[in-house]
């Protein structure tokens, strides 16, 4: 027997709405959480993963049959830079396509009402015209050293897009650009690129060096967005009223782009970071290390025209990813 929830009327999150938060205590899950406790939302479903493995599906549907969340923001993901998905691509792959699958999957059984899918902008081809728009995506190669994530993620979007079109639910894609902010991944052989030259900066002022290896030649381009900015945009798209969020629904494919609209290259970005660290180093660049995706600017038209836009700079989240830093180190 097939259930078919038709969720097109579906209205605006409330703030005694059920949400569940799939990956809490990860960079973005961790800013929906500050987000949504700020924003007076007081019914918010978790789990650490020492509870539920989101890979078991066994376990996700008990979740949502137990909890029966009516709004999921599903950040929930394994993620890491070049070295990580280099050397892990199956991980990456497997898990990320099983994770999704079962929240999609029970979001569309419980009746969701809707479902926020929170992608990453490598999906797109390596080499996009820029900036890049959401219609962009399939119509080239991806970068090698981040496939097995991206083609996880495109199914990822392909999944809503389906359950959208047969089953009525509204679910939707969100890309963000390169995120960073607090409770990010330090760890240099997992992180990301603010995250890994906070780290290096870092060490190297306790050490009373002054050079700083980086991987690559400090050309390529990167658009960044504060974790928070994040948080407040996917909550947002949950606050617009139902025709605004279906508008972006029928979109083919059901993708937003968040991003912040600025970009510059890894090397004005390192010494924005030496600045924040107070080191005052020298860069050494290794080429012969891969340098990714030479640009990647997001083309955030559909969310600006909504009226939301980002509120932290750089130098500003820098600031604060380093206290973050600090805290735990």
């Amino acid at each position: 027997m097939v259930i078919v929830h038709s969720n097109t009327m579906s209205e605006p999150m409330q703030k005694d709405s059920r949400i569940y938060v799939a990956g809490h205590r990860g960079l973005v899950g961790s800013a929906l959480m500050r987000s949504l406790q700020e924003q007076g939302y007081v019914n918010l479903i978790t789990r650490a993963h020492a509870e539920l493995d989101l890979t078991d599906q066994r376990a996700v549907k008990e979740l949502f049959g137990q909890e029966k969340p009516e709004y999921v923001f599903l950040a929930a993901a394994k993620v890491g830079g070049i070295l990580a998905n280099s050397t892990y691509p199956a991980e990456f792959i497997r898990e990320n396509l099983a994770i999704q699958t079962n929240v999609i999957h029970e979001s569309w059984r419980a009746g969701v009402k809707r479902l926020l899918f929170l992608g990453s902008s490598c999906i797109y081809p390596r080499d996009c015209p820029q900036p890049i728009k959401e219609e962009y995506l399939l119509t080239g190669p991806l970068e090698p050293t981040n496939s097995a994530y991206a083609i996880a993620k495109i199914a990822g979007i392909e999944m809503c897009a389906a359950y959208n079109r047969q089953y009525g639910t509204q679910f939707l894609a969100v890309m963000p650009t390169n995120l960073y902010g607090p409770g990010d991944n330090f760890d240099l052989k997992n992180s990301h690129v603010i995250p890994a030259l906070v780290h290096k900066f870092h060490e190297a002022k306790l050490k009373g060096s002054n050079e700083v290896s980086i991987w690559g030649t400090g050309s390529p381009r990167r658009e960044f967005l504060f974790s928070d900015d994040l948080a407040d945009a996917c909550i947002f798209l949950f606050q617009v009223a139902r025709e605004d969020f279906r508008s972006l629904l029928v979109s083919k494919p059901p993708i937003v782009n968040v991003g912040s609209g600025q970009e510059l290259t890894i090397k004005e970005l390192a010494e924005l970071v030496n600045k924040a660290v107070g080191l005052d180093g020298k860069f050494v660049w290794d080429s012969t290390k891969p340098n990714g995706t030479p640009r990647k600017l997001l083309n955030g038209a559909k969310l600006s025209k909504l009226g939301w836009s980002p509120k932290t700079s750089l130098d500003d989240g820098i600031a604060l990813t380093y206290q973050d830093f600090l805290s735990r180190a």
